[in-house]
This record gives structure tokens, sequence and C-alpha cells, in this order.
């Protein structure tokens, strides 16, 4: 009880073609509210006018005025590459990467790949990446997803070099398998405070 961490902030990064208001978001807000935990759920342009540039600008314009504070980045899908931008752009550790869904690079979806091909036109700083990425670091698939195949997953685990937990019949891990609440991430990152 003595050790809660006082300001610290998760940050929840929708994907393409989302909202912060979509599947276990507003859950988790509301859970990780009820421990103390601040939360914010910036909305990014999405399918009109989505670039990484755009979705970084947006990001930091919901960021700028905010206290300095510990920060645990959940993404979901895309928002797990832009969490992982912020990572390799921050010049210190964040406080944990949680990412369900996760993938670099073209899926072969047509009604994607185009509007998401600029955050993979670099490529990603792994090994920055994984020294920034905090003491907690895991990732979530399932192991039926439509869109993302879980060796693509897999990939992006073995990279952060973090576990990764196969939700069985989990599809996207969104609303439309019934992701309207998501206790895994909210109970890895309540786990995570205690060793910020």
């Amino acid at each position: 009880m003595g050790n809660k961490q006082t300001g610290l902030r998760a940050i929840v990064l929708h994907g393409a073609h989302g909202g912060p208001d979509t599947n276990w978001f507003p859950w988790l807000d509301n859970e990780l509210g009820a421990a103390g935990i601040d939360v914010l759920r910036p909305r990014f342009p999405t399918p009109h006018g989505q670039s990484l540039q755009a979705w970084l600008n947006a990001y930091d314009l919901a960021v700028t005025s905010l206290p300095l504070a510990p920060t645990i980045l959940v993404g979901h899908s895309l928002g797990c590459a832009l969490a992982l931008r912020l990572v390799e752009r921050s010049s210190e550790p964040v406080a944990g990467l949680f990412l369900a869904s996760p993938f670099v690079g073209a899926l072969g979806l047509p009604d994607y790949d185009p509007i998401n091909q600029s955050f993979f036109d670099e490529p990603f700083d792994w090994a920055g990446i994984a020294a920034r990425k905090g003491r907690t670091s895991q990732c979530w698939a399932g192991d039926d997803d439509p869109y993302v195949p879980l060796s693509r997953s897999q990939e992006i685990a073995d990279r952060l070099e973090s576990p990764l937990e196969v939700m069985q019949g989990g599809g996207h891990l969104n609303s439309e398998t019934g992701f309207n609440t998501f206790p895994q991430v909210r109970d890895a990152i309540l786990a995570a405070r205690n060793s910020i």
C-alpha cells in the first residue's frame, strides 16, 4: 500500500480506422483511473489524414501541456507501431510498454497498407527501443487474428525480448471478438506499477 506511485500515466494508442472510445480502451481507462493511474486516450486522424507525422503531431499536442510523469504506453494494432516510434525518439526510457496485436510492415490489406506505410518507411532502431522500453513490457496476440498473423506479433515480442501471451480465439483483440474488457493488460500495468 505504501509504494503507490504518484503521477503514473498510461497513454492508450488506438489503431488505424480506430478511435479512443472503441474496444477495451474506455474500460481500461476506468479500471486504471480507479487504481489512481492517470489515463490519456489521444485521438489520431484515421483513415483520412493518417500518417506517422500526423499521429506524432496529435500525440505531442495531447501531452505537451501535461506535467512530466512516468509514462506507460499501451498500443493496439497500428498504435503499437506508434508506441515503438515514440520509444525510439525518446531520450529517456518509458515506464512500460504494452502492445496488443503488434506488427510492423505491410499486411497485404488494401484498406490498411497504404495509410500505414509511413509508419514503416524508416527502419526501426530496435536496439534503442529495447534499451528504452522500460522495466516491464509485454505483448498479446490472438491465435486467429484476421489482420495480423501471429508470427508478426511474435517478431515484435522477440525483438523487444518481451513475453507474448497468445489469446485463444482472441482475433484482433478488439470488440469484434468480445474484447470490450482486457483484464490481462490492466493486471500487467498494475503489476508494473510496483516496479517503477
